[in-house]
């Protein structure tokens, strides 16, 4: 697995990440020699070693260089507060796209951040109130997300038009939870219910063709939705007069030849206030979830041997299933990032 990882507090940007959105010479062969390896995207911004409240894991799978990217911020936005994203990408070019967003967004958010919180604030205070802070997160995703997009847009280098990548996010400030959608990579939450049991709570919508009121967005943009018939299955969007190139969700970065029909760089944005019974947090790529289960997933975590072997032990467990359930088939990159919220 490919690492990069970064000493320092996250302030303006990460330690190794542009400041503004341009990408160096070096910065370019870094990616190159990222892509040629196989290895997975991993970014840590944080002080020292890895803190032990957060794991993170990625495997490559069999079609091609690994094209998913995870990212944990520490110290993000306020002392204590976290950022953890997890990037899958797709397409040609769908390697560079995902680390191309982990490396960028994180950045790109704060910012967005910091002018919303300094206008709703008093004075130039950053606001506290969570129902406050939650609508300045969410116009600033909104914000930051399409200016993200609108950068690999401007991207001379490469052709973004059929390549792409899915993101979930989340933000931690506090007991303050924002989540952040866009595709079909997925968040769960493991608590703990009144009777005591581990419960895993999905927090976001896989964003698939299939969902109703997306495919309706995509119909109306004269997208057209179908399955071929060896994957009866799996819905995907095409040109309204080629078949092609066949999107496997609805709403992505990239993919620049179908924005005119009806996929959308917009993300799903929601608030979670956590509570004590909340003990972990569980991002993952379609990969994982393709085989495994929500509470599968949940109990891995719940059980692991560490907090730092959990999201390994989680991609681990997939690849196994890939292998058992689909041994002729071509598994697809897993990753996983757990964020543990009791000490």
């Amino acid at each position: 697995m490919g690492a990069c990882i970064s000493a320092g507090k996250f302030g303006d940007y990460c330690h190794g990440v542009p400041k503004e959105n341009s990408w160096s010479a070096d910065e370019e062969e870094a990616q190159k020699r990222d892509a040629s390896s196989g290895g997975g995207g991993r970014r840590i911004c944080c002080s020292g070693q890895l803190p032990h409240y957060v794991s993170l894991y990625s495997q490559q799978g069999k079609k091609g260089p690994n094209q998913d990217a995870v990212v944990f911020c520490q110290d993000y936005a306020t002392g204590g507060g976290a950022f953890c994203g997890v990037f899958d990408g797709h397409g040609h070019h769908g390697h560079h796209v995902s680390k191309r967003v982990r490396d960028w967004l994180p950045a790109v958010l704060l910012r967005q951040w910091r002018q919303w919180a300094a206008h709703e604030g008093a004075e130039g205070k950053m606001v506290t109130d969570s129902s406050t802070a939650f609508d300045v997160w969410k116009e600033s995703l909104f914000k930051a997300f399409m200016m993200m997009d609108k950068e690999l847009r401007l991207q001379q280098a490469m052709d973004f038009s059929c390549s792409g990548t899915t993101a979930v996010t989340i933000i931690k400030q506090g007991d303050d939870l924002i989540v952040a959608n866009l595709g079909d990579s997925r968040a769960v939450l493991g608590t703990i219910s009144e009777d005591g049991a581990l419960t895993a709570i999905q927090l976001t919508t896989d964003l698939k063709p299939s969902v109703p009121q997306e495919a309706e967005r995509i119909k109306r943009c004269n997208g057209r939705i179908f399955a071929l018939p060896d994957e009866p299955k799996v819905q995907r969007v095409w040109l309204p007069n080629d078949n092609y190139p066949g999107l496997a969700m609805a709403r992505a970065f990239g993919d620049f030849r179908l924005k005119s029909f009806g996929i959308i760089a917009v993300p799903q944005v929601s608030y979670r206030r956590l509570t004590s019974a909340d003990q972990f947090i569980i991002l993952a790529t379609d990969g994982v979830w393709d085989v495994l289960s929500n509470k599968q997933v949940a109990s891995i975590v719940w059980s692991a041997r560490s907090r730092e072997m959990a999201a390994k032990m989680v991609v681990e467990a997939a690849v196994h299933e890939w292998r058992s359930r689909f041994p002729s088939s071509k598994m697809d990159d897993c990753s996983a990032v757990c964020l543990f919220l009791r000490c």
